[in-house]
């Protein structure tokens, strides 16, 4: 059973670049498409982004499209998502997710979760 563990979150100002790590603690992420979602008060839990285990093929929610990357480090069994030109509506709470099975835009196929990493964008 895949644990996965978040970090790299914090406080920063509009404009600024984050990037933050989920590391699979226990598990391996080789054979797992991981996703990367946000969740904020008051709002629906968004598709942020996401990468196969097979070539490694991204896909990104609109919102964030143009300024946020996901990588795969499988040496390092670590996915990182660096976001730049960050937005206040951009501030959530980012979890990282797999999957070895389905769309990778829907949560609902996302069997293990980690906790997650707050992001706080200030105006």
């Amino acid at each position: 059973q895949a644990q996965l563990v978040e970090s790299g979150g914090g406080l920063v100002q509009a404009g600024d670049t984050l990037t933050l790590s989920c590391v699979a603690s226990r598990g391996s992420f080789s054979t797992y498409n991981v996703g990367w979602f946000r969740e904020a008060p008051g709002k629906e839990r968004e598709f942020v982004a996401a990468v196969t285990w097979g070539r490694s093929e991204t896909t990104y929610g609109d919102s964030v499209k143009g300024r946020f990357t996901i990588t795969r480090d499988s040496a390092k069994n670590t996915i990182y998502l660096q976001m730049n030109s960050l937005k206040p509506e951009d501030t959530a709470n980012y979890r990282c997710a797999a999957s070895n099975t389905g769309n990778v835009y829907y949560a609902t196929n996302y069997k293990y979760w980690g906790q997650g990493t707050q992001v706080t964008v200030s105006s």
